[in-house]
């Protein structure tokens, strides 16, 4: 018996160690599930949630994310344990679509999605379509680093969804929270309305080395 089964045999602890290079320890934090939410948030030291010097990396999956109707995927981050979610952004975009009829399709960066030194919330995935209980978004976000109070804080994602009703996007965002005071809560939302179902899932990612 070889690879990541082989690794992972007789593990109860939850711990996930992954075969290979780029591997490490992942542990499962937290799940929220979504059913008609205005936020989604994830605070260090609130319900069982983990954000902090423990690990160097953070991951938040994304499964099945629908919004109650067509709007942008957003996220945002705190350093005041999630009293505001206003740190300073700055960011780049790019993505691709393809239309269901073949007849139109995109590989661009998108202007519209980054940020300036902003305090905005950043685009993660614009316009996840909410028309058909069918549709919505899927994808992860790395934060690196969060609790460093010497650097500020990177970040990349990617998100693929359903854009407009028929189109396959898929869309990466990178950039850097702006600060050298420590992270400990992160906020997901729709532009606008509520999250009406999906999950997100936050892993602590530790090297195994």
């Amino acid at each position: 018996m070889t690879g990541i089964i082989a690794q992972n045999v007789g593990r109860t602890s939850g711990l996930i160690k992954s075969a290979g290079g780029g591997g490490g320890v992942w542990t499962k934090i937290k799940t929220l599930t979504a059913s008609s939410d205005s936020t989604l948030s994830f605070v260090d030291g609130s319900d069982d949630v983990t954000l902090d010097s423990t690990y160097p990396i953070y991951v938040f999956k994304f499964i099945n994310i629908h919004p109650a109707t067509t709007q942008p995927f957003l996220f945002q981050a705190s350093t005041d344990g999630g009293s505001t979610y206003a740190t300073t952004v700055t960011s780049t975009a790019f993505r691709a679509y393809h239309k269901e009829d073949d007849s139109a399709t995109t590989l661009s960066y998108d202007t519209g999605s980054d940020l300036a030194e902003s305090t905005s919330f950043q685009d993660l995935h614009g316009n996840l379509t909410s028309t058909g209980n069918d549709q919505g978004g899927c994808g992860s976000l790395h934060l690196f680093n969060p609790s460093s109070t010497t650097y500020v804080k990177h970040f990349i994602s990617k998100v693929s969804g359903d854009l407009d009703g028929s189109f396959a996007q898929v869309q990466y965002i990178a950039g850097y929270f702006n600060t050298t005071s420590a992270i400990d809560a992160v906020q997901f939302k729709m532009n606008a309305d509520e999250i009406d179902a999906g999950k997100i899932k936050l892993y602590g990612l530790k090297d195994s080395a």
